[in-house]
Formats: C-alpha cells, structure tokens, sequence
C-alpha cells in the first residue's frame, strides 16, 4: 500500500535498532531543536518514522534513507545545522560606552571586534549582528555565522529587541500614549526626505524617581522588531524626554544577564539554537499547544 502524501513511494516498513544513529541525534544534528527537546517530542508521540509514530527510545534510524516526520511535516535528515559545524563561533559582548559596533573604523576609535579578538584564533573573524550606537552599552552578538546574522538583524525577520532606557524627568501618561501609537522618524536613507513609522512592540515603565539634585529619572524597557537609526533617542525626543542611558538587555531570546560591562563569553549550543529557533532557520516549527 503506497503512503497517500507520496504515492510513487511505497510505504516502508518501521526500522528496527539494529544499526544507524540515535532518532534523536539525526533530528538535533538536522537542526530541528536540542536534543533534549528531540526526546521530549519523540517521547509525546509526535515524530514517526517510516509512517510509524515512535515513543520509545532507543530508535536508530539512518540519515537521508529513513523518513522522519515531527508533526505531520518531513525533516530532511541529510541537511546538518550550521550550528553544527567547527568553524562557527559566537560571542556576547556587554559592550561599554564609547565604543562602535563596526569591524574597524577610520578614526582609529575602539570597536567591539577588537574587544574579543583574544577569543578568536589566528585568521579567524567575526562580525557584530546589526548596530548599538556609541553611546549605548549592552548586548552585541559576534559571529561568522552569516545567515543567523542576516535574519536576527534584518527588519523583515521581527527579531525583538529589548532595551532598559533611562530617561530624564517623568514620563506623562500623553507621551507614554504617543510613544505607544508609534511616530513618524525622518528616513535617514530616503534623498526626498520622507519619513518612516517607529513604534514600540512593547514600552514599560519599570520605575520613576524624584531626585532633587541630579533631576527625575524614569527607567523604560523598549522592546523593538525593526530598528532605524537611533530609533529610540529620536522616540523620546519627539514626547520631549532626553535619554541618559541605553542598554540593550535581550535579543531574541538571547539575555544579557550578569555579564559585566566590558567582558564577553562564548554562547552555549542551547542558546544558539534558540537563536536559530527566533530565526526562523530551522527546518520544523515547535507545536502550536503541548498537548498536540
């Protein structure tokens, strides 16, 4: 009897773990999740192979032969994740004030490749994903993953970022309101001089202090999903709140946690993955309810 979804196939018979890699060693490696997470699908019933569901563990399988299924859609067990492979490296600078998040600079400024070259080996090069201006601190990933890069910076892919803001004096609940809606921001890339729509995923004010000798200071978490030139100086400017600090704290699902200023570290496979998840790189989506 032949599978209906590829009728000049005929439907194989389930393997037996007999030779081949672990299922969920073939999944992780073709990029679908951890392998933890693997598991955890395979043992909740969602992943068949060769049209059987498998729950139990262990199960060989062999990669480009077998066919592997999580949800109903098929995984191209011949592709393997570019996280995968040796010559990808990612870093995380909390990256201080005063310095650019380019690979060098004319001026001769500090730029953030040179505050990790001590982690790269010889010939080895990273470059920063998207742009924290010089004034700023926080989060800037580093990689030579080129396509993670692209997407996790681009517009287009949503990405959100997330920012703590201090601005001086008390936010009104008007300018709060007109930050939300969103305004409109010169287009510092349109010769005609128009115009574009900057608007907040998501604007909290986290605290407000009243200091009499150094001024009111409220604290602000910013998320965006596409970013223009020093959106969020240029946001608060318009309401009339001048910005004092600017850190981003979180991209993607990337935190910034304790990493002190100046400092970096190598990401975690999990944390890559997960990047690679907010991406949108993997083959097979996560199931919309955990009962599913």
């Amino acid at each position: 009897m032949n599978d209906p979804r590829f009728p000049n196939r005929p439907r194989p018979v389930a393997p037996q773990p007999v030779d081949g890699e672990r299922l969920q060693k073939v999944m992780a490696d073709a990029g679908v999740a951890s392998r933890r997470d693997c598991e955890l699908a395979i043992r909740a019933g969602r992943v068949r192979v060769n049209g059987r569901r498998v729950t139990a563990l262990p199960c060989l399988v062999t990669s480009g032969r077998d066919l592997v299924e999580l949800d109903g859609t098929v995984i191209d067990t011949r592709h393997r994740s570019a996280i995968r492979q040796r010559d990808r490296v990612y870093l995380m600078l909390n990256k201080p004030r005063g310095v650019i998040s380019t690979a060098s600079d004319p001026g001769g400024r500090p730029n953030v490749v040179a505050l990790v070259q001590p982690a790269l080996s010889p010939g080895e090069r990273v470059y920063p994903v998207g742009r924290l201006d010089a004034d700023s601190t926080g989060l800037v990933l580093l990689t030579n993953d080129g396509e993670l890069a692209h997407r996790l910076a681009h517009p287009r892919h949503g990405v959100a970022k997330e920012y703590r803001v201090a601005v001086q004096g008390q936010l009104t609940s008007e300018a709060l309101a007109r930050l939300s809606k969103g305004l409109y921001l010169a287009d510092v890339n349109d010769p005609a001089g128009g115009a574009k729509r900057a608007r907040p995923e998501r604007l909290r004010v986290l605290n407000q202090k009243k200091d009499r000798s150094r001024g009111d200071l409220s604290l602000v978490s910013v998320t965006l999903r596409e970013g223009q030139n020093r959106e969020i100086r240029r946001l608060f400017a318009r309401v009339g709140a001048k910005v004092r600090r600017l850190e981003r704290i979180a991209l993607g699902p990337l935190q910034l946690g304790g990493l002190p200023i100046g400092k970096y570290r190598r990401l975690r496979v999990p944390e890559v993955e997960a990047l690679y998840r907010a991406a949108g790189l993997f083959k097979v989506a996560a199931p919309s309810s955990p009962g599913r």
